[in-house]
């Protein structure tokens, strides 16, 4: 009979959450389902989530645990009884040819065992020194034992076996946040970071199409497919922005186009929000990284709406959001060239220090709600990532 591929999945910031903490635990559980699909059995217990997998699926089991959010680390597992002979044989043939220092590290979810972890971890170092000679070092062991023991089994696994996880939240834990997704670099770091605090993202694109390409609505589809093995299948809203900008354009001052840009597509983002009963807007703001982004003009632009904006960067510069975005895997699409909707009508100096009464002034020869309603009426809905 062939053996499953037994992984133990542990979380860090879910055991912290008292009364809630099941809530969580079966959120990540259900997260975990999600994601492997059938390819895998996953058993919610006492602390820890045990996944069994068919010995071929487990390299694509390993791949897919490393982007579930809530997941604190991951290891390949061997099952034996409780019996300290058996744990030490098991240890020494996963540790194999290995050669150096150890240490041994025992957890009892079972307290009935006739033992205490200490006793445990000095009976299997002394039968692993007995058997292999190595030496014993507590501090700065170059591997470590670890032997969990669950009612009447215990899993075996060493340091070499445990891979990190991404952390935070399962996705869904935090309820759903509208992302205003541009194709450039920021946005899908800043929708990952939410993701990983538990946001479930669905997302918004403005495009300025027939004046710009749809080059940046095509980038946008990619990094939304990339960010889909990450947070889940994902609904992505498609708006064009030309009518909006042209009556800009038309009616008020040149320096202030860009933000009465960024003011419509929050409006019209935060109605897609309340249709989705999504929580709050997400930009990719960096403060001060450019000119629509200083600290007058960010609030300038937000008090257009009443809906909270959340900026998951806002304290980043540009080298750590291309470290993340590469580390995600958005960052190659992201580079592609596109012509981005602002751009479009964009002025040759725009204002850097504005008001919310000062960008009022500038629209009030539009009329606002009938250009966002003529937006919303031409939105698109598009489902990615299934």
């Amino acid at each position: 009979m062939v053996k499953p591929a037994l992984f133990l999945v542990h979380y860090h910031e879910i055991a912290l959450k008292g009364k809630n903490r099941r809530h969580f635990e079966q959120l990540l559980a259900q997260r975990l389902r999600d994601a492997l699909g059938e390819a895998a059995r996953v058993r919610l217990l006492y602390g820890r989530i045990l996944i069994e997998a068919e010995p071929e699926a487990a390299a694509a089991v390993q791949e897919r645990l490393a982007r579930v959010f809530g997941v604190a680390y991951y290891a390949r597992v061997q099952r034996t009884e409780v019996d300290f002979r058996s744990i030490a044989t098991t240890a020494v043939e996963i540790l194999g040819d290995f050669s150096g220092s150890f240490r041994v590290t025992a957890k009892r979810a079972n307290k009935r065992l006739p033992f205490t972890s200490p006793e445990a971890e000095r009976e299997i170092g002394a039968l692993i020194v007995a058997a292999r000679g190595w030496p014993v070092r507590l501090k700065g062991a170059a591997a470590v034992v670890y032997v969990e023991f669950y009612e009447n089994e215990a899993w075996v696994y060493t340091s070499r076996d445990r891979t990190p996880g991404p952390g935070g939240l399962p996705v869904g834990a935090s309820g759903k946040v509208m992302v205003l997704a541009s194709g450039g670099i920021d946005s899908p770091v800043a929708a990952w970071r939410m993701a990983k605090r538990g946001a479930r993202p669905v997302y918004v694109h403005f495009h300025s199409y027939p004046h710009t390409s749809l080059d940046s609505l095509r980038k946008t589809v990619l990094e939304l497919e990339a960010l889909a093995r990450w947070h889940g299948p994902t609904r992505l809203y498609v708006v064009p922005l030309a009518g909006v900008q042209e009556a800009v354009f038309t009616h008020s001052p040149e320096r202030y186009r860009t933000l009465l840009y960024r003011r419509f597509m929050y409006r019209i983002a935060a109605r897609l929000a309340e249709k989705e009963r999504a929580g709050a807007l997400v930009t990719g703001d960096a403060l001060a990284q450019v000119a629509s982004q200083t600290l007058e003009n960010l609030h300038a632009v937000a008090k257009a709406v009443e809906m909270t904006v959340l900026r998951p960067l806002i304290g980043m510069d540009k080298t750590e959001v291309i470290a993340e975005a590469k580390q995600i895997g958005t960052y190659d699409i992201s580079i592609l060239p596109q012509q981005d909707c602002c751009s479009f009508l964009e002025p040759k100096r725009p204002a850097t220090r504005s008001t919310p009464e000062q960008l009022e002034r500038a629209e009030s020869r539009l009329d606002v709600e009938k250009l966002v309603e003529e937006a919303l009426a031409q939105a698109e809905l598009r489902r990615v990532g299934e």
